[in-house]
């Protein structure tokens, strides 16, 4: 994955909005010898995104000197991860936010676990572990119109047992998964 990774060209998003910057982390880990991606569900107290599916991350803030900062130093905050726990293999395409207007930068990376996860209450509800290969199967993606203020926008879902994963995160989702299912194609080309 990390070779895919370092071999795409990144896609560099123009906005007239003048979008806020941001950053998230892509967690992958093993467990029962299975790829996972860890989620968070964003608690009802948050600003933004109330109660939403989301990686970790957030906002950028001045003493961050770049994006990757960004999205260590959230994650650390909103779910207990330690930067010298993470092994960042790479970065996705910037996404856009349609309402609250963030400019997402996401970084992916492999993370321990088990894992002592602390999760900062008043933003993270709790922890979502989802099996990459649940995702990748057809029948938990659909395309949808989300209601939004003022308008209707046409929206990528992906569902897993009670959860639904839409928006800015279902997009970096959709990314990460045409990334993993080449490495994984990769992979058995290379063990035949």
């Amino acid at each position: 994955m990390k070779r895919v990774l370092s071999q795409r060209h990144e896609i560099h998003l123009n906005s007239a909005t003048n979008p806020k910057p941001s950053a998230v982390l892509v967690p992958i880990f093993i467990k029962d010898n299975e790829y996972h991606i860890l989620l968070t569900k964003r608690t009802e107290n948050v600003r933004d995104h109330k109660g939403q599916i989301s990686f970790p991350g957030g906002s950028c803030h001045k003493n961050d000197h770049t994006r990757l900062d960004t999205a260590l130093r959230e994650t650390a905050e909103e779910i207990g991860l330690q930067a010298d726990a993470i092994e960042v293999i790479g970065k996705l395409d910037d996404v856009l936010t349609v309402v609250s207007n963030y400019m997402v930068s996401p970084f992916v990376a492999f993370i321990p676990y088990p894992y002592d996860f602390k999760l900062q209450e008043f933003e993270v509800q709790e922890l979502v572990e989802v099996p990459i290969q649940a995702l990748i199967h057809r029948e938990c993606m659909c395309q949808k119109m989300d209601i939004i203020p003022l308008k209707e926008n046409p929206g990528l879902h992906y569902h897993y047992g009670d959860r639904v994963i839409w928006g800015a995160t279902a997009r970096i989702l959709e990314q990460f998964l045409g990334i993993y299912a080449r490495a994984m194609a990769d992979r058995a080309r290379q063990a035949a």
